[in-house]
């Protein structure tokens, strides 16, 4: 297996992520459905009406917020990113409003005065223990290589992992899935790489667009022959080729290992010349 660590974020990072905080706003759904079932049986239609729609502003308000607080989660675990370009925590924090506001005046017995008054409480305490969304993009000056590049050469590799991954799925030969399944993983453990020193991209070009694209063929072709078909020495050749394939990421992960310390090293020496002048 991959001796190459995945990025993980530190511990007081993760910890701004935890699924409770994502799923809290499903509580309210709870009291909500009681009411649906309660004035169905009392065949109180206008409740049961005003009861469904209070469900579904909140239930949107819990999607939204799920979907917010992955995008946080994902923009301050990596490296280079952009900000997310729909800010759903907005979106959530209103439909938050929306909903207390609608459950409070129409679903419930307050006058509209309360009801806005709820709502606006309700929002402005969305924001104060969720926080905004990201506003500011994560593209760090990396010389002359565009971010924007970079961003896009390491979103299409994932692409092609993820339909590599896809395809494995349809493979029955547990050897061939495990020998795919450490290729992809080295691959990710080099993207990772690249992500955390995006300079990295100059010398592990080749690696992205030859052989990340060399494993999708061949997984490609695989799957589109029937595979009670696949000759014995044909498998064989396939085990030796994805070997190979293991020894070069192996390779490619040293040369970017040791790429970054000498990049470490001319930092520690300026800064050593810095002092000593």
């Amino acid at each position: 297996m991959s001796k190459a660590k995945r990025y993980n974020p530190t511990v007081s990072t993760k910890s701004r992520f935890t699924g409770r905080r994502g799923n809290f706003l499903y509580i309210f759904l709870a009291p909500l459905f009681v009411a649906i079932i309660m004035s169905l049986l009392a065949k109180d239609i206008r409740e049961f009406i005003t009861s469904i729609i209070a469900f579904i502003l909140f239930f949107a308000t819990a999607k939204a917020n799920s979907i917010g607080l992955q995008q946080e989660e994902n923009y301050y675990t990596t490296t280079l990113t952009k900000a997310p370009k729909i800010p759903y925590k907005m979106i959530s924090a209103i439909l938050l409003g929306v909903s207390t506001f609608f459950s409070a005046s129409f679903a419930g017995n307050e006058t509209i005065l309360i009801g806005l008054f709820l709502g606006i409480v309700a929002t402005i305490g969305y924001f104060l223990y969720y926080g905004f969304d990201p506003r500011a993009d994560k593209l760090d000056n990396i010389g002359d290589i565009s971010a924007e590049f970079v961003l896009k050469t390491l979103a299409t590799a994932r692409g092609k992992l993820n339909d590599i991954e896809e395809d494995m799925r349809l493979i029955r030969d547990n050897k061939l899935n495990s020998k795919l399944r450490v290729a992809i993983d080295k691959a990710h453990d080099i993207l990772e790489n690249i992500e955390q020193d995006p300079k990295d991209l100059r010398v592990a070009r080749k690696f992205i667009i030859v052989y990340i694209d060399g494993i999708k063929n061949v997984t490609k072709s695989y799957i589109e022959m029937n595979e009670d078909d696949i000759k014995e020495d044909t498998k064989e050749r396939l085990y030796s080729l994805l070997n190979d394939v293991e020894k070069k990421f192996d390779k490619e992960l040293i040369r970017l290992k040791k790429n970054n310390e000498f990049d470490l090293d001319v930092h520690i020496d300026v800064l050593k010349e810095q002092i000593n002048n």
